[in-house]
């Protein structure tokens, strides 16, 4: 079971955004625990919403009245800013668009975000369910009463094998009975969907335990524009953390990678453009290194990474629009013979990368020079997955043999990056940190010997 932790999260629902606090599952004295930012009121178990995450981190701080606040983290928590408590995209549950979902064909974008979305409502179902206690029922009817719940449509729908089929990947969704899966999931929505909202609706406490009014939260769109109110008003980016349990005593937030990167884009318009760059099987990727941040595209041929680019150099380019002028142009390069290339050549669609295809090297340096200084105990090692698929890609393109040979079984990055693949919730040590700065440098630089920004 992963180390006890808070996340930051975000909940959509009925055009209205609610900003919140999730412990998953951890144990304690032999017993497993979860739990929400909430309380009981009345016979209810509610959960508090906040309008932004300021208001979140002002409620954290002043406090003490809910359950997270025996946590084991909760001390580190309590001194958070609004930065801090930013929930990451990973963490935004849009439950109005569910439907939208649905009417869409499948593609992993879509199945990862109906697979969160239906977690983040099955584990809010379990922390409030105030179902009648056995104990307190005739021993006749215990069975019966075992199957009890305060949220029978969301048990009914969770309990469709479709749902499980999510949690496969896209891959579950493919052919005629992926497809002919998908119709039936499509079905089970339909039908259960708006009592599954009412159901958990009830449980959300949209005052911010009294702290607030329901018109003070933001509505969808106005949502993804919240910028954090943070110490550094000139700051472009989010510190977004996920707080692990560790020495709460001595500890200082430090960032985790997520979706740090450094080009600006707008979430609603990379859904928008994803389905496009799936379909042809080229994805806008976002590269950041000590030099700058740049977009470029990658496709796989024969499982082998290929870059926008010529004589293994990768092209970079500062925003999306410049990107997407330089391949509407004729200058020659290693994807011109992609078979799709003319659809890409010729669309509209902005080269927009979603979070998944976005690594930020820089930000893993400063994360393990924190670590090395002391920030030990709330950052696990996987921070280090994504970026490193990122790496590994170019690499392979660029054919650097300087980096297979710094990520080799055995040296200190190679037993670092296995550690990460079989247990990324290991805790990241200082004594890790301090030995993977140097060779984490050393493979940075690399790295950028094989980009070329355009402009």
């Amino acid at each position: 079971m992963a180390r006890p932790s808070i996340v930051p999260i975000a909940l959509t629902l009925d055009d209205r955004t609610g900003y919140t606090l999730w412990a998953p599952p951890w144990e304690e004295d032999g017993e497993e625990w979860q739990a929400f930012l909430g309380g009981t009121e009345g016979d209810t178990s509610v959960v508090h919403l906040f309008p932004s995450p300021a208001a979140l981190a002002a409620f954290c701080r002043t406090r003490t009245d809910h359950d997270l606040a025996d946590h084991p983290v909760w001390p580190v928590v309590a001194g958070l800013d609004a930065a801090d408590v930013t929930p990451d995209d990973d963490h935004r549950y849009d439950l109005d668009g569910v439907y939208d979902v649905m009417a869409e064909n499948p593609d992993r974008w879509a199945v990862e975000e109906l697979a969160a979305t239906f977690e983040i409502v099955g584990r809010l179902a379990e922390v409030c369910d105030t179902a009648p206690d056995e104990d307190d029922e005739d021993d006749d009817d215990e069975d019966e009463d075992e199957d009890d719940t305060a949220f029978e449509s969301v048990a009914e729908l969770m309990a469709k094998p479709e749902v499980a089929m999510l949690g496969l990947g896209i891959d579950a969704f493919v052919g005629r009975a992926g497809e002919d899966a998908w119709i039936r999931l499509g079905g089970a929505v339909d039908e259960l969907w708006e009592d599954v909202v009412e159901e958990l609706d009830e449980h959300l406490d949209w005052t911010g335990a009294g702290t607030t009014e329901l018109d003070a939260y933001p509505s969808a769109s106005e949502s993804a524009a919240v910028e954090p109110a943070g110490d550094d008003e000139d700051s472009d980016e989010d510190d977004d953390i996920e707080v692990v349990e560790g020495d709460t005593a001595a500890a200082t937030p430090t960032s985790a990678i997520s979706s740090g990167s450094r080009v600006a884009v707008d979430p609603a318009a990379v859904a928008a453009a994803a389905g496009f760059w799936e379909g042809v099987g080229i994805l806008p990727v976002e590269v950041v290194v000590p030099e700058g941040a740049g977009l470029t595209l990658r496709c796989y041929v024969e499982d082998d990474s290929r870059f926008l680019g010529a004589d293994r150099e990768v092209y970079l380019f500062g925003t999306p629009a410049e990107l997407r002028a330089f391949v509407r142009g004729d200058e020659d390069h290693d994807l011109t013979e992609v078979a799709s290339w003319p659809e890409v050549a010729d669309t509209d669609t902005l080269p927009l990368p979603v979070d998944q295809d976005r690594y930020d090297l820089v930000e893993v340096a400063e994360v393990l020079a924190e670590v090395a200084d002391g920030a030990a105990g709330l950052v696990d090692h996987s921070v280090l997955v994504q970026p490193l698929e990122g790496v590994r890609d170019l690499a392979e393109y660029a054919r650097l043999e300087r980096v297979d040979a710094l990520l080799a079984p055995g040296t200190p990055l190679g037993q670092a990056a296995a550690r990460a693949e079989a247990t990324p919730g290991a805790a990241l040590r200082a004594e890790d940190a301090a030995v993977l700065t140097g060779p984490w440098d050393e493979l940075v630089r690399e790295i950028s010997t094989a980009l070329v920004f355009r402009d």
